[in-house]
This record gives C-alpha cells, sequence and structure tokens, in this order.
C-alpha cells in the first residue's frame, strides 16, 4: 500500500537503525518466513517488529482463528496502525527484549513459533545477543524461529555476526531460497529447537 510505504520510508529516516527496511515486505517473502506457522492446535506465534503488518496478514490467514498471535513493535506510530488493521491480533508497543515478561503477563508459558521482522544486520553485537537470548528462553523446546536477511547485507560482518549467533543459539538452523521477488531481495533463515 502506497501510505504504508510512505509510513515506513519516514519512519526509517527516523530511526534507520530500529526501522531496517525503506518499504515494507512482499507477500513473497511473508510467505516464506511464515511457514513454520503450523496448520494445525492452538499455538503461540510471536511477531517480532511486525512493521505495518505484512507477516502479521500471512500469520492470521494461517491461524485462521486459532492460537495467540502477539505482535511486538517497537514503534509507535506502526504499532498503532498495526492494532487498528488487525484487531484481532495481540498488538504491544514494546522492546523484544522483553519478550518473557510480556509473554507471562498475558498469562502465556511459551512461544511455539517466533517470525522476527527485526533488521539484525543493523543492530551491534550486545544488542544481536540480548534479543537472541531473549527469544530463544521465550520459546518452548521444540519452537521454530523464522527471520530473514537482505541480500546486500549479507556479507557484512554484523550479518555474519548475527548467523554464527543463530548457530549457536539453535540446533538446528537451515538457510531457505533467496526471495528474488522483494525489494530488494531477501534470504529466509529458519531455526529450529533453542538450546537450553
Amino acid at each position: 500500500m502506497p501510505n504504508d510505504t510512505a509510513l515506513f520510508l519516514g519512519q526509517f529516516l527516523r530511526a534507520p537503525t530500529t526501522i531496517g527496511a525503506v518499504a515494507p515486505s512482499s507477500r513473497r517473502l511473508a510467505e516464506a518466513v511464515c511457514a513454520p506457522v503450523p496448520e494445525r492446535g492452538e499455538p503461540t506465534v510471536v511477531e517480532l517488529g511486525p512493521g505495518t503488518g505484512p507477516f502479521t496478514a500471512e500469520i492470521q490467514r494461517r491461524l485462521e482463528g486459532r492460537g495467540h498471535h502477539m505482535a511486538v513493535e517497537v514503534n509507535e506510530p506502526m504499532a498503532v496502525l498495526l492494532a487498528n488493521r488487525f484487531p484481532s491480533v495481540d498488538v504491544i508497543h514494546g522492546d523484544a527484549a522483553q519478550l518473557g515478561r510480556l509473554l507471562l503477563d498475558r498469562g502465556l508459558r511459551q512461544a511455539d513459533v517466533v517470525v522476527s521482522g527485526l533488521p539484525w544486520a543493523a543492530f551491534p553485537d550486545a544488542a544481536q545477543r540480548t534479543l537472541l537470548e531473549a527469544v530463544t528462553l521465550a520459546m518452548s523446546p521444540t519452537g521454530a524461529f523464522t527471520t530473514f536477511s537482505y541480500i546486500h547485507a549479507i556479507p557484512l560482518s554484523s550479518a555474519r555476526r548475527f548467523r554464527a549467533l543463530l548457530a549457536e543459539r539453535f540446533e538446528e538452523v537451515v538457510p531457505g531460497r533467496t526471495v528474488w521477488r522483494n525489494a530488494p531481495p531477501a534470504f529466509v533463515f529458519n531455526a529450529r529447537r533453542p538450546r537450553p
């Protein structure tokens, strides 16, 4: 949507290290990143950095009213837009580093799936570690985590450091296919079974 692109660009210009993108993700990328959301049961799905909601829409499509979908967005204008756009989603204007507490506040024990739209390559080492630790501590032992990186960021030292951190924090990390039909093209990471 044109308004979403304008909001994204404006918020990116205000805080490029927390937004990390100049436009919303494509439907193709949303489908690839949200693939671990189960088709059955009552899962707890946590979405980090939902922005204007392309992943949110795909998660909602997959859940079809089942489970609990919690979306944590640090940017207030985007959190407000998301809450208005998706009234059935538990939208929180907050920090993903507080994920464990946010789940407990809602009476939820663990996340079965964590879908991340956070700009990992834009974060310094300490922030990457803090956030990924919060994620893995909040996940069920068989939980799934997915995120992505833009192709142009892959050679960056911060992106390489994040990939190493994923391997350190999860028993299984499988690189997905490149989603060329996204601006810019993006590469998906699928991780399972957080290490205690």
